[in-house]
């Protein structure tokens, strides 16, 4: 399990690829709070 590996994470990384073992950054939802809060509750 190396860079020729295509599973493995040293592999992902040497080839640019993403996967299970090498996910992208989550991107964290800060507009759901925002625009929750600006909204008026249904009566």
């Amino acid at each position: 399990m190396g860079k020729g590996d295509q599973k493995s994470r040293k592999g992902k990384i040497a080839i640019g690829s993403y996967g299970k073992k090498r996910p992208h950054k989550i991107k964290k939802k800060v507009e759901t709070a925002e625009v929750a809060e600006t909204k008026p509750a249904k009566k």
